[in-house]
């Protein structure tokens, strides 16, 4: 056997004088391999910058949030005894301009400590502590949306603040989570004089601690907790300061990174038919080789080893890109992103792409390199006509090997592995069910009567003589048109969500903070403005569960699966009849006029990820008070109407100690709604009105960034199904000059050899298309109900247009491939053959 560094001089040597065959192994590697690791790389670099900037995005080392009450004194003096302390009191309320206009804003008053860690910067520099006495600093959107600057005046409930100073960075930004309106800072001083903090109303304390060096925010929290057990706060540390932000990214990350693999995949594909179609290339190379006293083993490695330099300079040059692709995208659009990541090298995603690349390589590239061992040096030279060799049984066992090896790594990589498990069952089930049709249309195609018509003879003899390229072709057409129609579907159906479905059922406001004693007044104010109003008007609070089925929610190592509602304190009412928009499914509603011990009603889903049935016990802490209640019943929830709807919903006499405030829909006419939004904010300062718009443009532009991030995603998987398509056809290029050669030599024109490629393609795509329908559908399908929970509603008319456009595509691609066979000589081929 041959030294290692003599089989590479060969391979170095044969490869300098063609390497353009192996052209479509490097583009289809370098397409997958970059884009795992710019997916993974920018998933990782978001979350290792929330990391490291945990304190300053939470605000502190360790902070304590108490919904619609502040701390007491004996609270207030633990924390400071932890070490420095800084409160904020958060809540929404509306921004009064002078010239009468409203807008809302989310509120916050500040204390002198304030931030403990970060810059607090207005436009004209850096800022610490609260604003002065009697001023305020707002956003810029509030500015703008106003006509406000500085020096000009703007109320919040009773008093009357003087802007100081336009906001710039506001540290601890994205630790407040969610936010409806732009901010605006005041002291904690100013907050009592604006008398938006009443009984019940709807507010947020915070208490964050900056921790001496070498304290444990976990054991600092623990401490706390056991010394104020009725507290009923919510803890968060540095260690996760935008929680539900690093879920999200993680999330839609790891989707992300199964829809690369997927692309990776169907790249993987065009790797074999590249490899098949290089080797066809170099056949009489290889049988003079073996001619020339060169066993089956040495042929092998000398194109394994020209294949592995080839997918490794590829696998280099997408690792490349793919870490330089998330500085690109924080530079482009670091305004859409939660955080902007700097450039750096994250060395697990990049080490996990590089893995898959090899391991793909080696699982498609083996079987057309494993086959030249079992074929003579006659056979090499027959091949045109004799057929492909068969693959060895260890061949077989390391395809299968690295197969293997890829479920492995992607399932222990994943968040959520089930879910990354089933994604790849459903990918495997596709491209079974391509490679079974494959067979079928072959089978189906030899066993049909021959047409009359030469061309179409011709065409159909095509699909199953022996060394037909059907079965590649059914796999690349088959994932490209399915590719097509599921983004198609995506697309439409969230548009039709957004842009028919919500507006039709959805309110004008949304009012919060009404004054229970004047709900009769609001009321009238409403139906005075429109006689034909819609009205809801309900009572609501903020809590927090603190047991369910008897166990204690801080006792728990681990949230169980879906359980979100543990997390935080979640909105409660109370109600005699069933809500709109419920429709219950298990036990009995109360009687309307019911005055026992405190009973809830549970929505289904979250029912049942906390394991609960009718008659167990849940609690709940508001305002430092804990509320046992048994489970009465469960509800279904239509949560996209826009309604006031709830996970809990209590019985009527629950919290008659707590003091609360009412919450409302109103749902108006176009000239009452502009009257409203004026008159109200006037009447009840303490109340917050929301304008419905606001919100569906904020999901509006949430969803579509979502929307956007997975057709880039799927994008390439796109191209990488072209790329196989390209594959496909060039790895039958050698025996479609062949055909095209006799042809000619028979008296063919270029035009009847041309259109009979054109209708195999054409019986192909057709044939295909019905089946990418059904497939298409049912992925989008998927995504749709399952990750964004919509319905789905695919438009039929851009689904089939963007079906036919693809089929269109995939047929010139082909018809493409086909040209440069018309221009074979027949001399010249029939030498070379």
């Amino acid at each position: 056997m041959l030294p290692l560094a003599s089989l590479w001089r060969i391979a170095r040597r044969d490869l300098a004088a063609r390497i353009r065959g192996l052209r479509l192994l490097a583009v289809c590697l370098f397409l997958g391999v970059a884009t795992l690791a710019a997916i993974g790389s920018l998933t990782r670099g978001i979350t290792s910058e929330l990391e490291a900037r945990g304190q300053t995005i939470l605000g502190g080392d360790i902070e304590f949030s108490l919904p619609q009450r502040q701390a007491t004194d004996a609270e207030m003096a633990a924390f400071r005894a932890a070490g420095t302390a800084s409160a904020t009191v958060r809540m929404r309320a509306m921004a009064n301009a002078p010239g009468g206009d409203a807008l809302l804003a989310e509120l916050k008053a500040v204390d002198a400590a304030y931030p403990l860690y970060g810059t607090m910067r207005t436009d004209d520099g850096a800022r610490r502590g609260p604003p002065p006495p009697g001023a305020v600093w707002i956003g810029a959107d509030l500015a703008s949306r106003l006509d406000l600057k500085v020096g000009s005046s703007v109320k919040f409930g009773e008093k009357a603040f003087v802007i100081d100073g336009i906001i710039a960075e506001e540290p601890d930004r994205l630790g407040e989570g969610f936010t409806l309106g732009p901010v605006a800072l005041i002291g904690i001083g100013d907050l009592d004089a604006t008398q938006l903090i009443q009984p019940g109303s709807l507010f947020e304390s915070k208490y964050r601690i900056r921790l001496p060096g070498g304290a444990n925010p976990e054991t600092v929290g623990k401490q706390l907790t056991e010394q104020f057990p009725g507290a009923g706060w919510d803890i968060t540390d540095r260690s996760n300061g935008a929680p539900g932000t690093r879920r999200f990214i993680e999330r839609m990350g790891q989707f992300l990174a199964l829809v690369g693999l997927a692309a990776l995949v169907i790249a993987g594909i065009g790797v074999g038919n590249g490899v098949a179609s290089y080797l066809s290339g170099k056949r009489p190379a290889l049988a003079t080789l073996k001619v020339l006293g060169a066993d089956s083993a040495t042929v092998a490695r000398i194109y394994g080893l020209q294949i592995v330099a080839v997918a490794a300079v590829s696998i280099v040059a997408g690792l490349a890109v793919g870490a330089l692709i998330p500085s690109a995208i924080g530079w482009i659009a670091g305004d859409v992103l939660p955080v902007k990541p700097g450039f750096a090298l994250y060395p697990l995603p990049l080490a996990v792409s590089a893995a898959y690349g090899l391991l793909i390589a080696l699982a498609f590239a083996l079987p057309p390199l494993s086959a030249t061992r079992h074929v003579t040096a006659a056979g090499l030279y027959r091949a045109t006509v004799s057929g492909a060799a068969r693959i060895g049984k260890r061949t077989i066992a390391a395809v299968v090997i690295a197969f293997a090896a890829i479920v492995a790594l992607a399932v222990g990589t994943a968040r959520e592995p089930l879910f990354a498990l089933s994604f790849i069952g459903a990918a495997v089930g596709l491209l079974l069910i391509l490679v079974f049709l494959g067979w079928l249309v072959r089978r189906t195609a030899s066993r049909l009567p021959r047409p009359r018509r030469p061309l179409l003879r011709l065409a159909l003899a095509n699909l199953h003589r022996p060394g037909s390229a059907t079965g590649a072709l059914v796999v690349a057409l088959g994932l490209g048109l399915t590719l097509f129609v599921t983004l198609a579907a995506i697309q439409t159906s969230i548009t039709a969500e957004i842009s028919r479905t919500v507006p039709q059922r959805a309110p004008s406001f949304f009012v919060l903070d009404i004054p229970r004693d004047r709900s009769t007044e609001f009321r009238a104010m409403v139906t005075t403005a429109d006689k034909g109003a819609e009205l809801n008007l309900i009572p609501a609070l903020r809590g927090s569960v603190t047991e369910f089925r008897g166990q204690r929610v801080d006792e728990l190592e681990q949230l169980p699966e879906g359980a979100w509602v543990l997390r935080g304190d979640r909105g409660l009412t109370y109600s005699p009849a069933l809500p709109n928009g419920s429709t219950l499914v298990g036990g009995e509603w109360w009687a309307a006029d019911y005055s026992g011990p405190p009973l809830v009603s549970v929505e289904q889903e979250v029912a049942a990820s906390l394991g609960l049935e009718i008659g167990d016990t849940l609690s709940v802490n508001v305002l430092g008070v804990e509320v046992q209640a048994r489970v009465a019943s469960f509800r279904t929830v239509d949560w996209d109407n826009f309604g006031l709807n709830y996970v809990l919903v209590f019985s009527p006499g629950s919290f008659d100690a707590a003091p609360h405030n009412m919450v409302a829909t109103v749902a108006v006419g176009e000239t009452a709604e502009t009257n409203l939004a004026r008159s109200i904010p006037r009447a009840f300062p303490s109340a917050s009105l929301i304008a419905v718009r606001d919100v569906v443009s904020q999901v509006t532009i949430l969803l579509t960034q979502m929307s956007q991030a997975i057709a880039a995603a799927a994008s390439i998987a796109i191209l990488a199904g072209i790329a196989v398509l390209i594959g496909a056809i060039a790895a039958s290029r050698e025996r479609r000059v062949y055909d095209s050669v006799i042809l000619k030599l028979l008296g063919a024109t270029r035009g009847q050899i041309l259109g009979a490629q054109g209708m195999e393609y054409a019986l192909l795509a057709s044939v295909l298309a019905l089946l990418a329908l059904g497939l298409g559908l049912a992925g989008a399908w998927y995504v749709v109900t399952q990750l964004f929970e919509f319905t789905f509603a695919p438009d039929p008319l851009i689904v089939g247009l963007t079906l036919l456009g693809g089929a269109g595509l995939s047929f010139l691609i082909g018809i493409a491939g086909s040209w440069p066979l018309l221009s074979a000589k027949p001399a010249q081929a029939l030498r070379s053959l």
